[in-house]
């Protein structure tokens, strides 16, 4: 081969290599909640089981890096053996850090609930022995998919839920475990599931799995807002994964803003975890990712810490 096409191989490759979905955790995890705590990254992600026929996931791990290359499996962390009131369903979970203590917000059993650790990799401890939140609470919006938000002035909103349109959310007092008055529903376009909460340059974004009549939870779209309780501006899609469905996050690390999510395995119970590039336009409007069939998935480079 003459060098020039050579080096047309060697791009085409790389081109080829990029344009793939990018796989960063082992097989199976999907629902990745990203966080940056002191400086590295961790992701809580659900797990889903090997082999499975249904969403019958017992634990949850965390995995962490420094460079978005290396990850390391810190394990499990909490499982629904931690738990005396819910036996099934550990769907996807989330995590924060307040006054040095961690609080990982989980569902089980349509129900959610507050573990706490000193460190981001645990092992975790059920914080109330109960539901935070129950499953009938709410008439008409599920209990699941928590995601935990706390704003500049230090008020923490934990929002959830899976209902056409409709988003609950209730208001946390800084002790993180207990609620500070009723749950609220929000009207958000098109949402579905998996909310997630972020903020930049004063707006607050709302990205979730939509709801579109004949697609449920293959589109990640969004909405802003000035406000954590709304009203809601629609913005559009970020990004089709070609799958069943798709949960993610949006986190900034090192100057660097990027969108984990899932994409279905050998079976719609089986998924993976990827990352994208997430990019902002001068309004502040995120610039749609154009994703590719997830089979170019790369392998992850993981270690074990346990």
């Amino acid at each position: 081969m003459k060098p020039k096409e050579l080096l047309f191989a060697l791009l085409l490759a790389c081109a080829s290599i990029a344009s793939a979905q990018h796989q960063v955790l082992p097989d199976f995890q999907a629902d990745p909640s990203a966080r940056v705590f002191h400086g590295h990254l961790y992701v809580y992600p659900s797990h889903d089981l090997t082999g499975s026929k249904d969403w019958d996931m017992v634990d949850w791990h965390v995995f962490s890096t420094d460079d978005m290359v290396h990850w390391k499996d810190h394990g499990v962390i909490f499982g629904l053996k931690d738990l005396t009131w819910a036996g099934k369903h550990a769907w996807a979970p989330d995590c924060i850090e307040r006054n040095g203590k961690y609080y990982f917000y989980f569902p089980a059993d349509n129900q959610i609930g507050v573990a706490v650790s000193d460190t981001p990799t645990g092992h975790f401890k059920d914080a109330l022995g109960k539901p935070l939140i129950g499953r009938d609470e709410v008439p008409g919006v599920s209990v699941f998919d928590p995601n935990i938000f706390i704003d500049d002035d230090g008020q923490a909103y934990l929002y959830f839920g899976n209902s056409h349109d409709k988003l609950g959310v209730v208001k946390l007092k800084k002790d993180m475990i207990t609620r500070d008055g009723p749950i609220q529903i929000l009207d958000v376009k098109n949402y579905h599931e998996g909310i997630w909460v972020h903020k930049r340059k004063g707006l607050y974004y709302f990205s979730y799995p939509s709801y579109r009549g004949d697609k449920i939870a293959n589109l990640m779209e969004y909405s802003i807002s000035k406000s954590p309780l709304g009203p809601f501006e629609y913005k559009g899609v970020i990004a089709d994964n070609r799958s069943r469905n798709i949960h993610g996050s949006i986190v900034e690390f090192k100057g660097k803003w990027w969108l984990f999510y899932h994409v279905e395995g050998p079976s719609a119970y089986e998924r993976r975890v990827c990352v994208a590039r997430l990019r902002y336009a001068s309004d502040g409007s995120i610039l749609p990712i154009k994703m590719t069939d997830p089979t170019g998935l790369a392998i992850p480079v993981v270690s074990s810490s346990r």
